[in-house]
């Protein structure tokens, strides 16, 4: 009876938190997403079920955006409780999270059995490069663009194993059919990996995910995708991108606690893929091998299902279509400046709320400090990795807004830039 009551508080202030939210979402009708995206009474409604930092302007969500507060005090509230007696509520809270994972596994377009979850899309990734058995001589191909922590694991794995490790230069932006292409002229007979993302960290440059695991799959080869700039920030299903292995976190563009992410693991594959941490052989078939991590917090993930209610309660396509607006907004703006070149693709279907611009002449990195401190401005620096013979370099800011990014906030951005230019 005291469990219950503890742990299903949850639940009553989810209800109440979203209501006002959810009555200004069905006030919209039918209205198309385009047309709600420029309705700034209803993007003030969804600011209001935040609590940020009224001194500075975030435009680096991309790494890492504020939950809603109807998420953020569930996950207290959560924390306060199982600090009380742990053994006794984390171990009610993890019986949940199966519930979660259907959850998860419903949102976002695939099999309960096909979903693990974990605490962000480096422990993900982690698990699928580890878990595939390579031998000296198999080759990996990747990008230049790849997030390091990756590129990093797969260049362990080379001084510990002897494989081979190609990475895919592309220039910025690219095309999809061009992607395809330097993919398949890096693809030799020894080639057991093709490891890509589906949105890149850093310009937001889209992969033709597909495409790329038709071409894999027609030659015995397997997918990893990096998700983690994708999930929550544009509607899509993982089903439907016919990959092997995707992973990623849900602390970005799903606004849900730090310490959540998860792997999708195709069916066929989960015997094959070993878990990061030992399991029982019980386990070689079963999804829940991935999660044998010993002790863990149990609260971020148990608070994964307000964070689905907020991002439902708004919907995928009105936030993607938000944050292009947003996007298109400064890009537009900064759009006729000789000095300027956009590095990100904004077509649409092709941009969302990640994109990046150069200045010519400026390292991009010595910006970031002035923005804070002159304009109360958090953003990052977006650089080319400093590989043998690079040839597409670049520098330049990466401008990631959040739903709850007002237009007042991206104007003040676009006449920082100007100043700086």
């Amino acid at each position: 009876m005291r469990a219950s009551a503890v742990l299903g508080g949850a639940t009553v202030a989810t209800s109440v938190r979203l209501s006002a939210l959810g009555q200004a979402t069905t006030a919209l009708g039918d209205r198309d997403a385009d047309a709600v995206a420029q309705d700034e009474s209803y993007w003030r409604e969804v600011r209001r079920a935040f609590v940020l930092d009224p001194a500075l302007i975030n435009l680096n969500n991309g790494n890492s955006s504020p939950s809603p507060l109807v998420v953020h005090e569930v996950f207290k509230r959560y924390l306060d409780e199982t600090n009380r007696l742990p053994v006794h509520y984390r171990t009610l809270l993890e019986q949940r999270f199966d519930a979660v994972r259907q959850q998860v596994a419903a949102e976002f377009g695939c099999d309960p059995g096909e979903l693990a979850l974990t605490r962000n899309a480096t422990e993900a990734l982690h698990v699928a490069q580890y878990g595939i058995d390579l031998r000296a001589g198999d080759e990996v191909v990747t990008t230049d663009q790849d997030y390091p922590r990756m590129l990093w694991l797969w260049d362990q794995r080379a001084r510990r194993e002897g494989i081979i490790i190609r990475r895919v230069q592309f220039p910025v932006p690219a095309g999809s059919g061009e992607l395809v292409q330097r993919f398949e002229q890096a693809i030799t007979p020894r080639t057991r990996v093709l490891h890509f993302c589906h949105l890149t960290n850093v310009t937001g440059q889209l992969f033709p995910v597909r495409d790329l695991a038709r071409l894999a799959r027609e030659r015995g080869i397997i997918t990893i995708v990096d998700g983690a700039q994708a999930v929550g920030h544009f509607p899509f299903a993982i089903r439907d991108l016919e990959c092997d292995l995707y992973g990623t976190s849900l602390h970005k563009w799903l606004m849900a606690p730090h310490g959540t992410g998860f792997l999708y693991v195709r069916r066929d594959r989960v015997e094959r893929l070993w878990p990061l941490y030992a399991a029982l052989d019980s386990l070689r078939g079963d999804i829940h091998k991935f999660e044998e991590i010993g002790t863990h917090p149990a609260a971020a993930r148990a608070a994964i299902p307000e964070a689905l209610a907020f991002h439902r309660t708004v919907g995928a396509a009105r936030k993607a279509a938000r944050l292009r607006y947003l996007t298109r907004r400064w890009a537009d703006a900064l759009a006729g400046h000789p000095r300027v070149r956009l590095l990100t693709n904004l077509d649409q279907g092709e941009g969302w709320g990640l994109a990046t611009f150069a200045i010519e002449g400026v390292n991009a990195a010595t910006l970031v400090p002035q923005l804070l401190e002159k304009h109360g401005i958090v953003i990052s620096a977006a650089v080319s990795q400093r590989l043998p013979g690079p040839v597409f370099d670049f520098s330049g800011l990466r401008v990631t807004p959040g739903i709850y990014t007002t237009v007042e906030e991206i104007a003040r951005f676009v006449a920082a830039v100007r100043e700086l230019l």
